[in-house]
């Protein structure tokens, strides 16, 4: 248990949390309601600090960051708990976790060392959404800094303002997850709200912190064409036709809550890539038929993914940064 950084005393004397869009009021005794935020005799302690409930080496592909140092491993951790509840969570085990002081701390210094070992090239926080641990985060990403590694976040884009003005100077890489653009969705499936999401895309990719964007399409919730038609429009008016996008399938199997709801089909994934080509998207990933990176001026073959079972075959044709068809600009942020 560590003190946390992001809270102040309000006039009535309860605490506010300011890490997330939910902004909890914390009364003495009680915790936000990620749940691992806890008001504890007149301050607010982060109750997961050190608590990584589980690292690995992932590729970065696996994110899904596809046009961020492709080919190359990435040190993955997360801790117990979020501020969401998703039913359509496909992680709800470590996600949807009460905080446990039975998990051994791992201080900050050993996963950098952990991600050197390893042959790393980045850090991600993953798993379970940063938002809620970034005091750890953060004390990992300036050690990852000093030893030459990369910052990556996976995240579900609720932080609040003042959270990605404290990570933007170590934050290299983010995926966030737009996942409908009905309000009704984040609320009915979520328990949040779309305006804050939307908000905080918005100011990422002002940041300068590289974005790419995913949703998961569920049949039924999120795979409605009018809906898609507005997601996709929205990132190319608001954010960039350059931002990448990636449509994941839905699997009913490892869901939290939705175990009755249909798998995704082939053709619902082939219908999204299709509106968000019609968008003017450049980049959209989308089941096997769409894994490779194609120039946008040219069309020529830039990057080219297999997936295996132990994780891509990755092939690069880019040379020097540009297209070896037209030269243009490529996209791969090395």
């Amino acid at each position: 248990m560590r003190e946390a950084n992001f809270y102040h005393a309000a006039p009535d004397g309860v605490l506010q949390c300011d890490l997330c869009r939910h902004f909890c009021r914390i009364r003495a005794g009680s915790s936000g309601l990620c749940r691992v935020r806890r008001n504890v005799d007149g301050k607010l302690f982060s109750l997961t600090w050190g608590r990584a409930v589980t690292q690995a080496a992932d590729p970065v592909e696996k994110k899904p960051l596809y046009q961020f140092m492709p080919g190359t491993q990435t040190w993955s951790l997360g801790t117990p708990g979020c501020n969401f509840r998703c039913a359509n969570c496909q992680n709800w085990e470590i996600s949807q976790a009460l905080p446990d002081e039975s998990i051994p701390l791992v201080a900050p210094e050993e996963i950098v060392r952990n991600a050197i070992r390893a042959g790393c090239r980045s850090i991600s926080c993953t798993y379970t959404e940063p938002t809620i641990f970034a005091e750890y985060a953060l004390d990992i990403m300036q050690l990852a800094r000093q030893a030459g590694l990369r910052n990556i976040w996976v995240s579900n884009g609720y932080l609040s303002k003042i959270c990605l003005n404290a990570i933007r100077p170590w934050l290299d890489g983010i995926n966030v997850d737009l996942k409908s653009m009905d309000d009704a969705f984040y609320r009915r499936l979520c328990g949040a709200r779309l305006d804050p999401v939307l908000d905080s895309l918005r100011l990422i990719r002002k940041s300068g912190i590289y974005l790419e964007i995913t949703t998961l399409v569920i049949p039924g919730h999120s795979s409605d064409p009018a809906m898609l038609e507005r997601l996709a429009s929205f990132i190319a008016r608001d954010l960039g036709t350059d931002v990448p996008w990636h449509l994941i399938p839905f699997y009913p199997e490892i869901s939290w809550k939705m175990p009755e709801t249909p798998p995704t089909s082939i053709d619902a994934i082939e219908k999204a890539w299709e509106i968000g080509r019609k968008a003017g998207l450049s980049y959209i990933y989308a089941g096997k038929a769409h894994n490779d990176t194609l120039c946008p001026r040219c069309g020529a073959t830039l990057v080219t993914r297999t997936r295996q079972f132990s994780g891509y075959r990755i092939e690069r044709f880019d040379v020097g940064g540009r297209c070896p068809a037209c030269h243009a600009p490529s996209p791969i942020r090395d």
